[in-house]
């Protein structure tokens, strides 16, 4: 079947020391026209400071304007403290200083939060993310302040009306529910609760209500296409490309999207389904593409 609207993957990174534009060409030159870019932090040394975080946070929007510019993508930009970072950061302080370490952890949250913001009210960036808490065994004390943590930006994200993409545990009948519950006691919208690297079933049944970010192995769609029909919101696809020089492809290659849209519509998935995921579902999200 041809398709000759947008394409968009929800969740692409990027990195001066990677393919950087050579990523999104790759994309482009396979169908692809639009990304969400989301900032990767420097996960050996994570900003400790405001300005750090701000600083950090501007070289995003800045390779965002360049693949605008040099490649001719519509990107949108996702910014915010990985929960990888701020877990593995928060254990080590606390271990070292106790609970002066755990205020110190807390703050550099909140500052990354701060920072974040200040490029969604400039315009420059669309959502806060990715968010959440660990995908990984932790103590007591990190999941239940990881969880408060998540709560206050859910609470700030209804305020400000502002997206967030999660990055969350993964597959677990509580895991769905319990977001939806926590955003829901907050004021948000669910709809503008995104969970990257989302499972391949989006019944609403499932998904309780958040928009899931379907990482599209190939294994995923076939789940995908049984259970399409009973998204509330729809869906986004995504590959959470790294662009990593020490994992080339991980986690999916940039041109994944593009050939997997092509791949559900020769499945039978209708046109205008594609459509709402790639177009009509980014615009409600987060706005027009820059």
């Amino acid at each position: 079947m041809v398709y000759d609207g947008p394409i968009l993957d929800n969740h692409f990174h990027l990195n001066r020391r990677g393919l950087f534009l050579d990523a999104a060409q790759a994309f482009q030159r396979v169908g692809g026209t639009d990304i969400v870019l989301v900032h990767c932090p420097d996960f050996s040394a994570p900003p400790e400071t405001l300005q750090g975080h701000h600083d950090a946070y501007a070289d995003t929007v800045r390779m965002a304007e360049e693949v605008r510019q040099e490649v001719g993508l519509g990107v949108r930009v996702v910014l915010g403290p990985h929960p990888a970072a701020f877990a593995h950061q928060f254990q080590r302080w606390v271990e070292n200083d106790g609970e002066a370490g755990r205020e110190r952890a807390v703050e550099n949250y909140r500052h990354s939060i701060e920072a974040a913001l200040h490029f969604v009210h400039e315009g420059q960036a669309h959502a806060i993310g990715e968010v959440g808490r660990p995908h990984w065994p932790v103590s007591d004390e990190i999941w239940a302040l990881s969880n408060m943590l998540l709560e206050e930006t859910m609470h700030l994200a209804a305020q400000e009306r502002i997206p967030l993409q999660l990055h969350v545990e993964g597959e677990s009948d509580e895991t769905y529910p319990d977001l939806a519950a926590r955003a829901v006691a907050q004021g948000m919208d669910l709809r503008q609760l995104v969970r990257h690297y989302s499972p391949p079933d989006v019944r609403e049944a499932n998904t309780h209500g958040l928009t899931p970010s379907v990482l599209c192995g190939q294994g995923a769609l076939e789940r995908l296409i049984e259970t399409h029909a009973e998204a509330k919101n729809g869906f986004f696809l995504e590959t959470d490309y790294m662009d990593d020089p020490r994992r080339p492809g991980a986690v999916l290659g940039p041109k994944t999207v593009p050939k997997r849209t092509r791949q559900l519509l020769d499945a039978g998935i209708d046109e205008e389904v594609m459509w709402h995921t790639h177009q009509e579902l980014p615009n409600l999200v987060y706005g027009p593409t820059p």
